[in-house]
């Protein structure tokens, strides 16, 4: 099975060498129907509607609830919450989240389900800021032009994507327009580092809880058609489940049908 091999050899490519066909993304179209994934989208920008995102996650069945700048009310939030595989937080240049939607989004997080916390260049990451402060006693900071095509990191290079569940299937990743880098603490590892070979994607995945922090928002709306935006977000979407911690294999015919695939993705986490 291809779960966390970068390179798929032996098969077509599109015009950015990565494999063609959702069959090669880390999660199977439709496998994850019943599960949603809450999106804050603080910044809304410059066009930045999520809909190619949105269409991306649909086809692997995920539910896609969104609030466009600012968030629920904090009980309407929990609620939401409640019934999510994830949640992802979108930041902008101004502290949105209050210290009550904070804590519940601690609490989320300590409770196994996964958590994406996306920001900018500078100033663009103050929610996001406040969440790596509060969970990794982290941050992101920087203004970075990147704008290129990131290829495997490979023989010592600073920069590039690293083998993860989350790479599965790429051979090239668009990195971003504008980047901040990630200071990696408390837990936080590398998977993708920028062309100036800044961490922009980093990872925590530990006492089963499961997080992505990403510096470069922008992947999420410019140039979406150039290699790998789509997949890098499906395969994301697939790790932060945490399939192993949420899902008991009950179906014997189910778990025959569907042995290798899992068998792949368990080791491969393990």
């Amino acid at each position: 099975m291809n779960a966390g091999k970068t390179t798929i050899r032996g098969v077509p490519t599109d015009r950015h060498g990565n494999a063609t066909g959702n069959q090669w993304d880390l999660a199977q179209d439709g496998g994850f129907l019943g599960h949603s994934i809450v999106v804050l989208h603080l910044y809304t920008g410059e066009n930045f509607d999520f809909v190619k995102p949105t269409d991306a996650l649909r086809k692997k069945g995920f539910k896609v609830i969104r609030f466009e700048n600012k968030p629920p009310p904090l009980n309407e939030f929990k609620s939401v919450l409640a019934q999510a595989s994830q949640l992802w937080v979108i930041s902008s240049k101004s502290v949105v989240l209050s210290t009550d939607h904070v804590k519940a989004i601690r609490e989320f997080f300590d409770s196994g389900k996964g958590i994406y916390i996306w920001g900018d260049n500078t100033p663009f990451h103050a929610d996001a800021n406040q969440l790596l402060s509060e969970l990794f006693s982290s941050s992101m900071a920087g203004n970075y032009m990147g704008n290129k095509v990131l290829t495997e990191a490979s023989n010592g290079s600073k920069s590039g994507f690293l083998p993860h569940l989350v790479t599965t299937g790429l051979n090239n990743l668009f990195e971003g327009v504008t980047i901040s880098k990630i200071k990696l603490s408390n837990g936080l590892t590398s998977i993708v580092n920028s062309s100036d070979g800044n961490c922009v994607t980093a990872c925590y995945d530990q006492d089963g809880k499961r997080a992505l922090i990403d510096g470069g928002f922008t992947r999420l709306y410019v140039q979406w058609d150039d290699a790998g935006s789509s997949r890098f977000v499906c395969n994301a979407a697939a790790w932060l489940v945490n399939w192993e911690r949420f899902n008991q294999i009950n179906d014997e015919d189910n778990f025959e049908q569907d042995r290798d695939t899992i068998r792949d993705l368990l080791s491969s986490i393990r």
